[in-house]
Order: C-alpha cells, then structure tokens, then sequence
C-alpha cells in the first residue's frame, strides 16, 4: 500500500494532498509543509472510525445554578466580561510580551483564591520558583497550587486528580505539547490538538480554563484563526507608559467590545474605576484642535480628548500621521472638508492624536475629528465644556448614532455644558434643547458646525 503525504499549512492549519507554492485556502506563499509522522496524518484527517454512538438528548430549559458566575473581586474585569466568570468557558487571552498578561492572571488566582476557590497556575515558560518570585513583589501569599510543565497528558491527568478545582491557568499555550502527534511545540497541529482537549475538559468537568496566546508582528494571537472560534472567550491586552486596556474581541456570554482599564504600578495592576476622568483629566484649555469626543465601547460610555495638528509641508505629498484611529477615515474626513466646506489640505501635514494610547473604532468620533481639524485650521477654540459625536457622510451629512440617551447620561454625570449631536430622536429634552441642563445642539451638515464655531 502506497502511503500518502499530507502537506500542513502554518497559516490557517489546513490540509492539502499535494505540495504547492501558496496555500490554496489562505493564499499565503510558502506556508505548505510536508507531515511526515503516520499518527499526525491520522489525527488531521479526522482518524478513522466505524462506531456509532447515540447521543442523548437535553432540554433547553432546565436549572443553571451550577454555571453562577464567579465574582473575581476586581470590577473592571468582572463588569467587561458580563458580570463575572462562567463556570466551563475557556477564555483566550493575547498582549504583547511584557503588558501584564501574567500579572493579571496571577492576581485573578489571588482574590478567587481568597473566595475559597481552589486554583491552578500552569505556566510552560516559567519554573515555580521564578512565579513565586513574582508572587512575592505583588504581595500574593494566597492558597494558590503551582505547575511547570509543558506536557499535556500530565497537565490533564494532574487536573483530573485535584478534587473540586475551579479556575485554571495556562501559560501559555504556544509552549503545551502533546504526545499524540509528532509535531513540533508551538506548530498549527499541537495548538489546535492542546486546545481542543483543554476545551473539552473545561466543559465536561465544569472548571473555567484561561488560556495565554503569544501574539505575531501584527498584532493578532499567534496561530491558526480557529483558535479564537474554539474559546469562548477573547480578550486583547493594549497599552502605552504606565497603563493598560484589556478589551474584549469575543465573548459567547456578554457584551463584545467591553474594555476594562488598569495601571501599572509596583505591586501590579490596579484597575481604573472611571476611564473617562483618565482619559480627559489632561485636557488643555483654550487650545485650537483639541475637543472632547464621547463614545462607547460595548456598553460602556467614555470620553476621550481627540487634537489634531496642522503644519505647513514643503513636499510633494504631504504626511498624513494618525494614532489611535483608522488613518482611512482621516482621509475620508479631509475630503470631505476640502469639498463640502472647502478648506486645502493639499500643501499641509496634518497629525491626529487619541489622547490615552486608546484605539478608537467607534465611527461616531467622526465629527470630533472634524471639529479638531476646523478648530486648528481656522484657530478658534470651541468650548472646553463642549463634547462631540456624530458619524459624517460624504455628503457631508451628520448621520445618527447608537447609544445616544447612554452619551448624554456620561456627559451630564462628568458637569460638561453642551453636547453636539446628529439630528436625531433624544428622550425627555425641554422646548430649549435641554435636559437636565445640558444643552443639546442638533447638526445636519458640516456646515453646520463651521456656523458654531464662527
């Protein structure tokens, strides 16, 4: 019998029969490598089986005492996951070396610890003594159990022996190997092999699995993309100088989108209870191109100082610089200003700045970023009490956001005067445009909001 190669790409993990340049699935040139290992082979073909098992069927209503959410006594965690931790559900956590995955992880252990909740800290990267170390700088003396180790079938077995286990840490799962397969650590095959087991353990036996991912150049967990469909959970650890924004890109039980934001001190991270007086507490005042955007992560409001910069350039083309915002839309937003409002832009440079080292996806910070750039065009200075939001058409039309009465509740609670808005349906306002004694500014157009600065 003629055996047959299989080619494994380390892109996207999948399988072809025949060699080739560029993968035919994720088109990405050189990826395709031969699989040598027989039993490796079996398990990327499916295995081979002829039996049968009849599975018995549940209903959908029933008691779910047993998945209460576990409290893990830090709130910006506990509030951007949905209200805590669900028994069974694997969560995927990927940063860039050095954030504080590790940290964060370890203090979780520490306050559920202290909830009578019984703990495993598995780390692949690192031995006990040196996370004891580590322990001992964040003041962490809890009941927490410990394991260096990189072998999959010990780490299962050792999680089978310990009785009534509730929370478990892996770090990372680059570093686990199993001996089903012969591929190499870290390699498309033993991620997705490790995973699945550690998935299917955390949901027969009820214990909540937090898995670590190194992440690539890019930015994006390391590995094939399946990996963040197996989890239930994925969450993204981002940050600039002293402080750090873990954002939720998935999660099967709450809210996508959520953020929670800590700071990086001596002893840890320590969460930040109000991201919007961070974001904002800095604010200059009467300043050209600097204004106040309120947006929304997931369901939670935040308001952020949006400045923008524009220079004389003496070159062909200009620079256009942006952080913390899709540097797209910026040049989307200046043509339609050139062309509704006809301000040039072709003979400066123009920089935009998200104040925090927050990244913004919310499309309604459109007309902040308008107003900064006709605020440091023109140098006039809007109200320092004034906030912005409102996604912008190429017509130049203010179009309607999501979560409108959400940004006025966060706007009133901090003391600002005025919010600008689209023109937009907006509960409970008085025959002057206000509510509560914030006064509303409905706007239709661009030039609309060249009138109020005038």
């Amino acid at each position: 019998m003629i055996k047959k190669s299989l080619f494994l790409c380390h892109g996207c993990g999948s399988t072809t029969n025949k060699w080739a340049g560029k993968c035919p699935t994720c088109n990405e040139w050189g990826g395709l490598e031969e699989v040598k290992d027989e039993q490796t082979q079996e398990y990327l073909r499916g295995g081979s089986s002829n039996l049968c098992k009849v599975l018995e069927t549940e209903s959908i209503s029933g008691d779910f005492e047993e998945y209460k959410r576990l409290k893990t006594g830090i709130d910006e965690f506990d509030k951007m996951i949905g209200g805590g931790l669900v028994r069974g559900s694997v969560i995927l956590v990927g940063g860039e070396p050095g954030i504080g995955k590790s940290t964060l992880l370890l203090q979780l252990c520490d306050k559920l610890s202290r909830e009578n909740l019984n703990c495993l800290y598995i780390s692949g990267e690192e031995s006990a003594t040196q996370i004891k170390i580590r322990a001992q700088r964040l003041g962490v003396n809890s009941n927490i159990k410990l394991i260096s180790s990189t072998s999959l079938e010990s780490i299962c077995a050792t999680i089978l022996s310990l009785k009534n286990l509730d929370f478990v840490i892996i770090d990372s799962i680059q570093t686990m190997n199993s001996d089903k397969i012969g591929a190499s650590m870290g390699s498309v095959s033993q991620v997705r092999l490790c995973t699945h087991e550690l998935v299917n353990l955390a949901k027969t036996h009820n214990i909540t699995i937090i898995l670590v991912g190194h992440i690539t150049k890019d930015g994006s967990i390391a590995g094939p993309k399946f990996l963040e469909h197996m989890v239930d959970t994925v969450l993204y650890f981002e940050g600039e100088n002293n402080y750090r924004l873990l954002r939720s890109i998935k999660n099967r039980y709450g809210a996508t989108n959520e953020i929670a934001l800590f700071e990086m001190v001596d002893s840890g991270l320590r969460e930040v209870s109000n991201p919007s007086l961070f974001f904002i507490k800095s604010i200059d005042k009467n300043i050209s191109g600097s204004v106040i955007f309120i947006g929304v992560e997931g369901t939670r409001p935040f308001l952020t100082e949006i400045q923008a910069l524009i220079v004389q350039s003496y070159m062909p083309m200009p620079r256009r610089a942006v952080v913390g915002w899709d540097s797209n839309r910026l040049a989307m937003i200046l043509a339609v200003l050139s062309s509704r409002c006809d301000m040039g832009f072709g003979d400066k440079e123009v920089y935009l700045n998200v104040v925090g080292g927050l990244k913004l996806q919310d499309p309604s910070a459109d007309l902040a970023v308008a107003a900064a750039l006709v605020s440091i065009y023109f140098r006039k200075v809007f109200d320092e009490k004034t906030v912005f939001c409102g996604e912008i058409g190429l017509s130049g039309e203010i179009r309607v956001v999501s979560n409108l009465d959400l940004r006025i509740k966060e706007v009133e609670k901090l003391g600002f005067t005025t919010i600008i808005t689209p023109d937009q349906e907006i509960s409970n306002i008085n025959l002057n445009g206000e509510k509560n004694g914030l006064k509303i500014i409905k706007i239709k157009y661009l030039q609309d909001l060249m009138k109020l600065l005038n």
